[in-house]
């Protein structure tokens, strides 16, 4: 014990020692959550708008005005012709253009429906599918008030209109609040690029500056190294989501419902998985360069198909499958339910026993690969 001990106190010290690495564990990372905290957003806000109004009607009008009085829109220009507005959408100038045609008002008293044109730009698919939505809602709000007023009257009777309202609850997150739900995903992926990759650049910087070679012929034991390398690591990556809980709670006002010890029970064991990818990394690889490549691809891969930014259940079949054994699910699930739903144990035992597995497999099998000569 008293051997991983003083393991555990050099690396610390060789951790404390290097100045430049410091703003890089401590610092950025902070940074980062709250910069992507606000940034990062599935919003399409400020939309830009146009129109073509061919009826110069007061039913046309308002549609218009519709559009403009939301906060998703904005009205960029109005165009005479259809070619003047495709122009300044091939140039980029406007996402939406809506085409009212001739005679429109006198279709709707006339024949009770008709039909509008509405070009959008859909290089991004993701945010021309949530405009389509916008502007659908737009159209029927606009469509339930003309409808309603041409029922006023009937044969010279007037009917009172019957509307059915529906009024939504939102559970979880009652504001809509899009930084409720991405913060909890972002603190993760915080935790786990920190982690992984100053884990998988660990030995490998032992082997760059040749020590390495000096510690395998003394009489410290191949899990004795192995612990004493990776213990700080696994410290502070409680420490920075110790720190990230408390941003979260403090800037962004995320509710914490749940118990924060099963934060930290889960994120403990998870860390061992992260750790030991490191460590599996860094036995194999040469070179700091070498191992921040192989951990960056790791990364990547496990962040854009953890359900982080992308839902899991839009991806295809064989996509979600492999999503199965990616330990970076788990824990964006998991905290976000403790957080935001107040999940106790019971519910998170599944994840919680999948994520024990991957720790028990991963490290024994990084453990096995460390070549130890003596």
């Amino acid at each position: 014990m008293k051997t991983i001990l003083f393991i555990i106190q050099k690396e610390f010290r060789q951790i404390f020692r290097n100045k430049s690495m410091l703003p890089i564990i401590f610092i950025l990372p902070l940074v980062q959550l709250l910069i992507l905290s606000n940034a990062a957003s599935f919003e399409v806000k400020n939309i830009k708008f146009s129109y073509i109004d061919n009826d110069h009607s007061a039913a046309s009008r308002e549609l218009i005005s519709k559009f403009q009085a939301s906060n998703y829109f904005k009205t960029i220009a109005h165009f005479s012709t259809k070619k003047e507005a495709n122009l300044a959408m091939q140039k980029g100038t406007v996402d939406v253009i809506l085409e009212i045609p001739n005679y429109f008002e006198r279709t709707i008293l006339k024949d009770k429906k008709a039909s509008l044109s509405v070009s959008i730009n859909a290089i991004d698919g993701a945010a021309a599918g949530v405009e389509n939505v916008y502007i659908s809602q737009i159209i029927a709000s606009f469509n339930q008030n003309i409808q309603t007023q041409l029922m006023r009257y009937t044969d010279g009777t007037f009917i009172q209109p019957e509307n059915i309202i529906a009024i939504p609850s939102f559970w979880y997150n009652k504001t809509l609040n899009y930084k409720t739900f991405m913060v909890p995903g972002i603190l993760v992926l915080l935790v786990t690029m920190l982690s992984l990759f100053l884990s998988s650049m660990n030995i490998v910087r032992e082997k760059e500056i040749g020590t390495l070679e000096q510690i395998n012929v003394t009489p410290i034991k191949k899990h004795q190294f192995i612990i004493g390398k990776l213990f700080p690591f696994w410290v502070l990556g409680l420490i920075i989501l110790t720190v990230g809980l408390l941003i979260a709670k403090t800037i962004f006002n995320v509710p914490m419902l749940g118990n924060i010890g099963l934060i930290y029970l889960f994120t403990s064991v998870y860390l061992f998985v992260v750790l030991g990818i490191g460590l599996f990394i860094s036995n194999h690889t040469e070179t700091q360069q070498q191992a921040m490549f192989i951990a960056w691809f790791f990364a990547v891969l496990f962040i854009l198909m953890s359900g982080l930014f992308t839902p899991i259940e839009s991806m295809p079949g064989w996509a979600q499958t492999i999503t199965l054994f990616n330990p970076i699910r788990y824990y964006v699930t998991i905290i976000r339910m403790i957080l935001l739903k107040g999940a106790s144990f019971s519910d998170i035992s599944t994840p919680f026993f999948i994520i024990a597995f991957y720790a028990f497999a991963i490290n024994g099998f990084a453990v096995w690969s460390y070549k130890k000569t003596n």
